[in-house]
């Protein structure tokens, strides 16, 4: 008599494939809770830069600078010649210069410092900052989308931080008018 076995997957075989199937989505999600960290660290930078500038005894005024806030964020190093991800809204990647340098932040994240004015002194008025949550060109190419797109980031004349998709409507900075855009904010990064 001829025995025919049956045979299935053995353990090892099983494990080799939930290993294929689920390493890529490991690796995106951890890197999204990364990068969503890097952006928390940002906004919190953000904040706490404000409220020393006022502690320094400097007052927030229209013609407030956001690189008045930078000798109170907590950084590794500053950045002249670095480049990295398109923000929401421009075309091309974002490259940081001696009149728009960028900070490198602890997480390893970019967070650049437009020198534009409040230009005006309600709650709405704000500065933006453009944050990249690697701080690099992350796909080889400078693009608007992919895992590492880089965010917009508002510090309004009362304090308050928020990103894109959470901007008070009708909110303005010297030269904008801005209201929410849920979808303009990357998919890494949430409050």
């Amino acid at each position: 008599m001829r025995w025919i076995a049956n045979r299935g997957f053995t353990l090892a075989e099983l494990l080799i494939c939930l290993a294929i199937l689920g390493v890529p989505k490991l690796v995106t999600a951890q890197q999204r809770t990364t990068y969503n960290a890097n952006g928390k660290e940002a906004v919190a930078a953000l904040a706490n830069a404000y409220q020393l500038y006022q502690v320094g005894g400097n007052i927030i005024s229209d013609s407030t600078k956001g690189s008045a806030f930078t000798p109170y964020i907590n950084y590794v190093k500053i950045d002249t010649s670095a480049s990295f991800d398109d923000v929401q809204g421009y075309t091309g990647g974002m490259a940081c210069s001696a009149a728009q340098p960028c900070l490198r932040l602890h997480g390893g994240g970019m967070l650049m410092v437009p020198d534009v004015s409040y230009g005006g002194n309600s709650s709405t008025n704000l500065v933006e900052f453009f944050f990249d949550p690697d701080g690099r060109v992350t796909s080889g190419v400078q693009t608007a989308s992919g895992p590492g797109k880089s965010i917009r980031l508002f510090l309004y004349y009362n304090g308050r931080v928020t990103s894109w998709g959470n901007t008070v409507p009708g909110s303005e900075s010297s030269a904008w008018l801005w209201d929410p855009c849920p979808s303009c904010d990357p998919p890494w990064f949430s409050w």
